[in-house]
């Protein structure tokens, strides 16, 4: 790569939080976010009078916050089906995108629940199906380059289709029990950049420690005229520490780059990945092909291992006990999508003080913005899909798709240490019964490793597992006492793998889960509503401050004693609706001063 091309690029270590592609980074973008037009279309009628290419919505809100939440300026929770948005592309929006003759220009959403058109100009220039995955558009070919140019987005979600992946959303009328408010349309940031006609499309990045090398899988948005030279480059600190170039004449292009550095044992720990050390190597990419065609990106990747062996988590092949936090990922003001950017770094960064060194983000495919605050501060993260509440060939078909899409697009975070396909049989309620839903869970997990073999896969979290990586179990019994009974050491856990667990279910169904390292990856659920919530609901309460911290470390205290797991998983971080059984309100505010939070929650453990 010229010099000047590699010094222009911005470094992706260094983005302030608000790029929407973390990993994939480039000189020009413009935010779409603001001010939309905005009508629900209750009636449908917006097809039929060819709303795409008349745009004349009477109402108004602020993308990227769906509809349901105060802060889109909407504001209404009843079920609509049908959502219209419709945003002016201006000359200037295009300029600040960097777009010039010969390049293409592509718009992209970071999620929209659940089914998406769009248009610009009147013509239909794709769509998308899957409320929480991202998905983009070349619209070069629609948009006027002088003036403004419509974009139109049109947006299915069907409140009762309980075969949408929905997590959390209820599909009744009001929130109850565990469920919350729906997430409808655009709910994550929407921007607009140009790119070259050869540019690239995707990065994977995986290292392999025992080897010291890095390994890039790219993917490319054409075919190379004749070969293409792709340089790579890592960095670290200003201190270039591998650069290599390959050529090549496919779409996917593979590059390995060894890290000389790394073979000194003595010096092998200093660039690796972890939550008190999260070191993050800088990358910049550069293709060239014989047609004269280039791009330009940034990157970056983490060095880090994370795998099973011997009833232990490991990380860079070294014993880690692993201090979770459940989180919903729910602000009472935007719902699902973030108030801001900022305050998906202040999410990770208020984990951290609490002690934290894990986070499992629960029934949503977070923001990768939040996933990159994670890589920089140094979280670890359980990537868990949104369950559908119903199994049918059409929900399996649903949930793979959008699992792959997510594997996809978070495959080189180092922060990710564990995917979770499934959770308590939602979707499978009847897995121990009906064989379809019990090959449907493994294939889940040979599916992902088949995608990724970097990483422990848990099969179905919390009873019923199958093929799993990590024995994980929830339970909810409120007293230490009996707590500190049943997780005392391996003997007791065992006693409950061949009988039933603390729900009544089965714990394992299928594969051998003696020499797995067992985790409690839900617990807690001390209510105590700081805010007098109507209808406040937890698995057990708390009367006062002091009464909360008294449970709290009771609880706490059975779990540090035992000597069988590998670590644990709180339920949860914040109080989200009814359900107040957060460590934090809903407006982050610790209920108990934060340090007394942090001691309890590590414990004696270093």
């Amino acid at each position: 790569m010229p010099s000047s091309a590699r010094a222009s690029l911005p470094q992706a270590t260094a983005n302030d939080g608000t790029y929407p592609r973390p990993q994939l980074v480039r000189s020009h973008w413009r935010d779409l976010g603001g001010r939309w037009g905005f009508a629900f279309d209750d009636d449908d009628r917006g097809t039929r009078q060819r709303w795409h290419e008349t745009p004349a919505l009477d109402g108004e809100i602020i993308v990227p916050f769906p509809p349901e939440s105060p802060a889109s300026g909407v504001g209404d929770t009843s079920a609509h089906q049908v959502l219209w948005y419709h945003r002016v592309l201006t000359s200037d929006d295009i300029a600040a995108a960097g777009h010039a003759s010969g390049r293409r220009l592509i718009l992209r959403f970071g999620a929209v629940d659940y089914r998406a058109v769009v248009w610009v100009n009147g013509h239909r220039v794709g769509s998308h199906e899957g409320g929480h995955t991202p998905f983009s558009v070349d619209i070069t070919d629609a948009v006027t380059e002088t003036g403004g140019s419509d974009i139109v987005v049109r947006v299915e979600d069907d409140a009762a289709d309980v075969a949408q992946p929905r997590g959390k959303q209820d599909w009744r009328e009001h929130p109850h029990v565990i469920w919350y408010h729906r997430t409808s349309g655009i709910w994550q940031p929407v921007w607009v950049e140009s790119v070259p006609t050869l540019a690239v499309e995707w990065i994977h990045w995986r290292s392999d420690l025992a080897s010291a090398t890095v390994h890039a899988r790219m993917g490319l948005s054409d075919t190379p005229t004749g070969d293409a030279a792709v340089d790579v480059e890592l960095s670290s600190g200003g201190t270039v520490l591998a650069r290599t170039i390959v050529h090549s004449s496919e779409p996917e292009v593979e590059v390995v780059l060894s890290l000389s550095g790394q073979s000194n044992g003595q010096a092998y720990e200093e660039l690796l990945w972890s939550p008190e050390h999260p070191r993050l190597i800088d990358a910049s990419i550069h293709i060239t092909d014989d047609g004269g065609r280039t791009d330009s990106v940034s990157s970056y990747l983490g060095l880090r291992s994370a795998a099973v062996d011997r009833r232990l988590f490991l990380l860079n092949d070294r014993p880690r006990y692993v201090r979770s936090v459940l989180s919903q990922g729910y602000w009472p003001e935007s719902h699902l999508a973030a108030p801001s950017a900022d305050a998906l770094r202040d999410e990770v960064q208020l984990i951290k003080d609490l002690g934290f060194n894990a986070t499992r983000v629960h029934q949503k495919f977070e923001d990768p913005r939040f996933l990159y605050w994670a890589d920089r501060l140094g979280l670890m993260v359980w990537s868990e899909a949104p369950a559908t509440f119903t199994f049918t060939s059409i929900a399996a078909q649903r949930t793979v798709r959008e699992w792959l899409e997510v594997v996809h697009r978070d495959f080189s975070h180092p922060s990710i240490v564990t995917w979770v396909p499934l959770n308590e049989s939602w979707g499978v309620q009847h897995i121990a019964h009906d064989a379809r839903m019990l090959h449907f869970a493994r294939s889940l997990v040979h599916l992902t490793k088949a995608l990724d073999p970097t990483r422990p896969v848990v099969s179905n979290d919390g009873w019923e597992q199958a093929d799993t990586d990590i024995l994980a179990i929830h339970d909810y019994e409120g007293d230490g006492d009996v707590m500190r009974a049943r997780y005392r050491d391996r003997a007791a856990i065992d006693e409950m793998v061949a009988g039933v667990g603390p729900a009544g279910r089965r714990l394992v169904l299928s594969g051998d889960v003696t020499d797995l390292p067992v985790m409690l990856t839900e617990f807690g659920g001390i209510s105590f509503d700081v805010h007098r919530t109507e209808d406040a609901w937890g698995y057990s309460a708390a009367t006062s401050t002091d009464d909360f911290g008294v449970r709290l470390r009771e609880l706490m205290s059975a779990i540090h004693d035992s000597s069988a797991l590998a670590g644990y998983c709180y339920t949860q971080l914040t109080d989200t609706l009814q359900e107040t059984n957060g460590l934090v309100g809903a407006d982050r505010v610790p209920k108990l001063p934060l340090e007394e939070i942090r001691e309890i929650m590590v414990g004696p453990r270093p």
